[in-house]
């Protein structure tokens, strides 16, 4: 029984690198380095597009809520000045037939009229609010787009590095990288104001 291989491994491995090395090994490598190096920054992206649109729904959802009570808000200022209105005819009605009307028809007219100028405060206030956060998520849904179109980049650039590397063409290698660098500059353009 032979202690050792008969073949000698340590040429076999050599000559199976020059193989490759004529094959393409080096180029197959960088595509996949730089296939590997596009995915991660896809991965990147597409957490920061889903994270950054779940946020401006959040945010569009509470501005919807506010805008809810803002309109209900609205609604009991009509209400209160309804209130006024039929409470100035009551007095009217009163000083038409030539007799005092009550003072307390004169005292509920006016605090109707205090509590709307209240209401219109707080109605205004939410519409601010609502505002402010409807203009943040709008913000937050051009980060998304941004975000979405640098992944799309990514995207076609590691296709074009799988298409390069059953063809061992180095311009679609090539390409892959362009539309990579693409990607590259949405993906940090997303993080600018």
């Amino acid at each position: 029984m032979p202690e050792g291989p008969e073949i000698e491994t340590e040429n076999l491995h050599e000559a199976i690198h020059e193989e490759l090395e004529k094959e393409g090994g080096t180029f197959l490598r960088q595509i996949a380095l730089s296939t590997a190096l596009l995915a991660a920054l896809a991965a990147i992206g597409s957490l920061y597009a889903g994270s950054t649109v779940n946020e401006a729904l959040r945010l569009e959802t509470r501005a919807t809520r506010l805008q809810a009570q803002a309109s209900d808000q609205w609604a009991y200022y009509q209400a209160k000045g309804l209130k006024a209105a039929v409470t100035e005819t009551s007095a009217a009605a009163w000083s038409a037939t030539g007799k005092e009307p009550p003072a307390d028809l004169r005292a509920r007219a006016e605090r109707y009229g205090e509590e709307q100028k209240e209401i219109q405060e707080k109605a205004k206030d939410l519409e601010k609010e609502r505002d402010a956060l409807t203009a943040e998520s709008e913000h937050l849904m051009h980060s998304h787009h941004r975000f979405a179109r640098a992944v799309a980049f990514f995207q076609v650039a590691i296709a074009l590095g799988a298409v390069a590397a059953l063809t061992r063409r180095k311009t679609v290698w090539l390409g892959s990288i362009t539309v990579g660098a693409v990607g590259i500059a949405l993906f940090v353009q997303s993080f600018l104001p």
